[in-house]
């Protein structure tokens, strides 16, 4: 394949928005728009679903299933695309959306709203895949750069619209038509994306080999935890926890032996610098995973109305985006100090947020602006440390792994939400979470969420320390 060299100054909006590429643009944004308002319409709408059918005790699997199931489908998307084509991927992954779509909208009971979700999960990874693939097929090399923020900026849009979106449904208590608008919505983007997108799929290189032990052991992680939080005793929560501490060791010792590999070379080898960043970005995005708890406690413990409780939960995205904007001015020693700011910034979010959270009853205009702005510091805190991570994970990765790397940085941002929502769910549930009408025990559990968080956010303090002192010895 012979190299182009482009120069990324010629490169232009116009080249995206508008003429030949205009049409592409508008389908890899669909589907960015359409995974993005997914993920808010349920974390908005969920109180309301455990009402009507139950399974409180189940509440995070629907983030856990549905995150895990985009990773494992993510990771097989490459060679579907390379089989099948554009046309025909973009077309499975619309049909198996819109299925997970309709079993989550007449799901009878929470066994059954697990399976759609689950359904969704792999739709919607796959969709979400593809539209970043294409970019490297639909476009010259001199509008990737514009392409990728496209998609990037599209992703932050749209999740300001899930609120609003879940929360109408929500607060007329027609929650299933929440996810029955999704259907027809996917039906007209499938067709929409038949229409414009080429038939291509000889063009693309082949696909990567895919590591599926590795695979396995990262999706057999997140599930050891969440099959223990449904123990009602610690020793079966604990148990759930060693098999998955378990897990997560062969990983790292096969990653490290095998050729085949998940991740880049170094990326699981302890005190790297590759290690190290992605351990930082792990432990962030553990955290941020209040995001998905606090519409419950704002409308069971404060008497919030589902469209208010959650955009005061997004508030988590828009203080992340912000903080990103803001901090990747920063270069050299003051991006050093930043990366290392961040962890201080999402622990005083969230010890804010363990003292308030639990103050049960209406809650007053000073009461909801201390837990928004809580929640600003939360997103501000992984905002503030996220591009440079990034950067880390890349820089230190050897030439001939940069893809890897780039699809690296997906998986492990969508596994520590797996496994950050899967233990959360644990440590929720141990500590009354799954007590129905019980503003206490409610109460209660949303305190050792947070301080779980906070441990969380400490654990980052000293991680991104140590960080920080490899990259300062490894600098010319």
């Amino acid at each position: 394949m012979t190299a182009t060299f482009e120069r990324p100054e010629d490169a232009r909006w116009s080249d995206i928005l508008w003429g030949a590429h205009a049409p592409v643009s508008a389908v890899l944004a669909g589907g960015i728009i359409l995974h993005a308002i997914n993920i808010n319409i349920s974390a908005t709408m969920l109180p309301s679903i455990v009402s009507e059918i139950g399974g409180q005790g189940l509440y995070a699997w629907n983030a856990t299933l549905f995150t895990l199931a985009a990773i494992l489908s993510a990771a097989v998307t490459g060679k579907i695309l390379n089989r099948l084509g554009a046309k025909i991927s973009f077309a499975v992954s619309g049909l198996v959306f819109a299925l997970g779509s309709l079993i989550t909208a007449a799901a009878p009971d929470m066994p059954i709203m697990l399976v759609g979700r689950s359904v969704q999960g792999t739709g919607g990874g796959m969709m979400f895949t593809l539209c970043y693939a294409m970019i490297v097929f639909a476009y010259p090399e001199r509008l990737w750069s514009r392409a990728v923020a496209l998609l990037s900026g599209t992703w932050g849009i749209a999740m300001l619209f899930g609120p609003a979106v879940g929360g109408v449904f929500a607060e007329y208590d027609i929650w299933r038509g929440g996810f029955a608008s999704l259907i027809p919505v996917t039906a007209v983007y499938t067709l929409i994306a038949w229409r414009l997108l080429p038939a291509a799929g000889d063009a693309l290189p082949p696909a990567a080999p895919i590591a599926i032990v590795q695979l396995l052991l990262l999706a057999g992680a997140v599930l050891a935890v969440s099959i223990g939080s449904l123990s009602a005793s610690p020793l079966g929560a604990g148990s759930g926890v060693v098999v998955s501490v378990i897990f997560i060791l062969i990983l790292m010792h096969r990653e490290n032996t095998a050729r085949l590999r998940l991740f880049p070379k170094g990326a699981m080898l302890p005190g790297s610098t590759l290690f190290l960043s992605f351990a930082v970005m792990s432990l962030l995005i553990f955290c941020v995973n209040a995001e998905f708890f606090m519409p419950f406690y704002l409308q069971r413990l404060h008497g919030l109305s589902p469209l208010l409780a959650g955009y005061i939960a997004a508030l988590v995205s828009i203080g992340w985006s912000s903080a990103e904007v803001y901090s990747a001015q920063f270069t050299g020693r003051v991006m050093h100090r930043v990366v290392l700011a961040g962890p201080f910034v999402m622990l005083a979010g969230t010890l804010v947020l363990a003292i308030t959270t639990p103050m049960y009853g209406a809650a007053g205009p000073l009461l909801s602006t201390v837990l928004s702005l809580a929640l600003i510091l939360l997103g501000a805190g992984i905002g503030l440390s996220w591009p440079h991570l990034n950067t880390f994970a890349l820089q230190f990765t050897d030439m001939s792994e940069k893809e890897n790397a780039a699809s690296a940085l997906s998986t492990i941002q969508m596994f520590a939400v797996s496994f950050g929502t899967a233990v959360a769910g644990l440590v929720a549930n141990m500590t009354g979470f799954n007590t129905i009408n019980d503003p206490e025990a409610t109460a209660n559990s949303s305190v050792w969420l947070f301080a779980t968080f906070a441990a969380m956010a400490v654990m980052a303090i000293f991680t991104s320390r140590l960080l920080v002192n490899v990259l300062k010895k490894t600098a010319p």
